[in-house]
């Protein structure tokens, strides 16, 4: 049986199919180049996209009162673009582990960090917003039992799930390293929350965010920064700042 390799060789000549199969070669890299740049920069669209454009246009659109739901969109957005295209990266069972004795430290740290950072805050609201402190408290109770049982569960997973989670595996091959990686996570996460239409919320926010993607760069664990997250957006709404994040100043 004859090849086709050798009817070209007889027909054109081995030096025409060498340079016809090195032609084919470049073709072939071309067009993992031109992949390999237009995947890079739909990316940057889509980063461009979900970080600024989205946060404006519920803004100008008055949209701030359905924040809860534009959170679930984008992360099941987020979820769908992970199991597609990530799988391999990162599995359902890797998303919810925690590996205890790696990061055993980490978690007195993450503990100690939050106590002493709640009575900065104690501190911040006594003292430039004292009509604020403990709000919730004095009007209805109960609120913030309900705030501390589903506010980890409904806000903190799905923003760090987006934030952290997704940002560092989707985004991570556009920066450097991973400190510009971390930086460029809490500038969006702080500019994610300007449809409270306050300052507190993004100024707090740009340094829940750097402590939140730094904490899952060196702990890689979903659960582990939600928890954080958790345990500071219930400080919040305990000490009454939870009214700049949660639609009080929009209102």
């Amino acid at each position: 049986m004859i090849s086709s390799t050798q009817v070209l060789g007889q027909s054109w000549g081995q030096a025409d199919v060498d340079i016809l199969y090195k032609v084919l070669i470049i073709i072939n890299y071309f067009k993992g180049f031109v992949n390999m740049i237009l995947s890079k920069y739909l990316k940057i669209l889509e980063l461009f996209i979900l970080g600024f454009v989205f946060p404006i246009t519920i803004v100008m659109f008055r949209f701030s009162e359905y924040i809860l739901l534009f959170l679930w969109l984008v992360s099941i957005y987020a979820m769908v673009l992970i199991f597609l295209k990530y799988r391999n990266t990162l599995t359902l069972k890797s998303l919810f582990h925690i590996n205890f004795k790696i990061n055993k430290g980490y978690i007195k740290l993450i503990l100690c960090r939050w106590f002493f950072i709640t009575i900065i805050l104690y501190i911040f609201t006594y003292y430039m917003f004292p009509s604020k402190l403990f709000l919730i408290q004095k009007n209805d109770i109960s609120l913030l039992y309900k705030i501390f049982i589903f506010y980890p569960f409904i806000s903190a997973v799905p923003q760090e799930f987006i934030f952290c989670s997704f940002f560092f595996i989707r985004y991570k091959s556009l920066f450097r390293n991973e400190k510009n990686l971390v930086l460029t996570s809490a500038i969006i996460f702080c500019f994610a929350h300007i449809f409270s239409i306050n300052w507190v919320a993004p100024f707090l926010s740009l340094f829940g965010g750097l402590m939140f993607a730094n904490t899952y760069k060196k702990t890689k664990s979903l659960i582990l920064v939600s928890l954080e997250h958790a345990l500071y957006g219930n400080s919040l709404f305990a000490l009454g700042l939870g009214w700049f994040f949660w639609g009080g100043s929009v209102s």
